[in-house]
């Protein structure tokens, strides 16, 4: 399933049309993973028209990432925040996902460590509605253990949302499809839950909330820290640790989070079916606080929402 295209990328500095958005075939981040990118959902909110949840916070996460491996974004965080927003205007977006990526170019060779590293980068954006199928937000979906393990410590940095990290979450996920499921949960090389191939894992028994912590080969995620802060808002208290896969068996929910998972639940894990079969209680409750930041239900203590303001009026074939 391809996606919705719209009118307009920035690309390498400036506006051009969504099919103009193009690279060479023998760019370094092609060939060898060496990427970075973050993935952003604006919503369209009843308190402030469309709003991009967190958008800061992802894009010092987008420049952490290049800084792990030592590059730098060729914009400030500053800059890349409008660009964001300008690119949602232009193409007209009330609720949308913005993809940013910034990679290692054709300019610098194809030596797997170049003399030097120039990053070039794009944005852009288009509609993406449920991640894990219609329906999954509310019914819940079916999961497995993945026969393959995330990385080890000092392999490759998990903290970095970097292409080349991402092979881990494709064989996790393509597994997972063929077996019949919507997604994988994959153990780390010590044999604890580590994350899906695109999602991090909640775990409840009883009132308390599980999920495996930063040292367990996982992202941290956006939406996982939200949630971690709107269940103690809610009262719940969030334990983070190292967690054996019986866990899961034996949990009484299981939830999914990401910003293209959003807070999806888990029915089943192996066959096992989880609580009720179908989203439980605390869960719906997550959910509920979650999505109310949009329709203004949760308020905003955080100041979370970034509202995208109105249209420029520019022409978007300049930058």
């Amino acid at each position: 399933m391809g996606l919705d295209k719209c009118e307009w990328i920035w690309h390498e500095g400036k506006f051009v049309p969504w099919e103009d958005a193009q690279i060479h075939v023998l760019s370094h981040g092609l060939h060898y993973g060496t990427s970075f990118f973050e993935g952003i959902r604006a919503y369209e909110t009843k308190q402030n028209g469309t709003c991009v949840f967190r958008l800061n916070d992802h894009n010092i996460r987008f420049k952490n990432s290049a800084k792990i491996y030592g590059l730098e974004l060729p914009e400030s965080v500053d800059t890349i925040n409008e660009i964001c927003r300008e690119v949602l205007r232009r193409n007209n977006l009330k609720s949308a996902y913005i993809r940013p990526i910034a990679w290692v170019g054709y300019e610098n060779g194809l030596k797997v460590g170049p003399d030097s590293s120039v990053l070039n980068m794009s944005i852009a954006a288009f509609p993406w509605g449920a991640y894990l199928g219609e329906g999954g937000l509310e019914n819940g979906v079916d999961v497995c253990i993945s026969t393959w393990n995330r990385v080890a410590p000092n392999t490759i940095p998990a903290a970095a949302k970097a292409g080349g990290n991402y092979l881990s979450g494709f064989l996790i996920s393509q597994e997972a499809r063929k077996r019949g499921c919507a997604e994988g949960i994959a153990l780390g090389t010590d044999g604890r839950i580590s994350e899906a191939g695109g999602a991090n894992v909640f775990i409840i028994k009883g009132d308390t909330i599980y999920t495996p912590p930063i040292a367990a080969s996982i992202l941290g995620g956006i939406t996982r820290d939200t949630i971690i802060t709107l269940a103690g808002k809610l009262g719940y208290k969030v334990r983070e640790e190292q967690l054996t896969r019986e866990f899961l068996y034996l949990a009484d929910e299981v939830f999914f989070t990401g910003t293209a998972a959003e807070v999806t639940p888990i029915r089943s894990v192996d066959g096992i079916k989880v609580g009720i079969g179908k989203r439980g209680p605390i869960t719906e409750k997550i959910q509920n606080a979650f999505f109310g930041l949009f329709d203004g239900s949760t308020k905003d203590e955080w100041n979370w929402l970034d509202p995208i303001g109105a249209h420029t009026g520019k022409k978007a074939a300049t930058a």
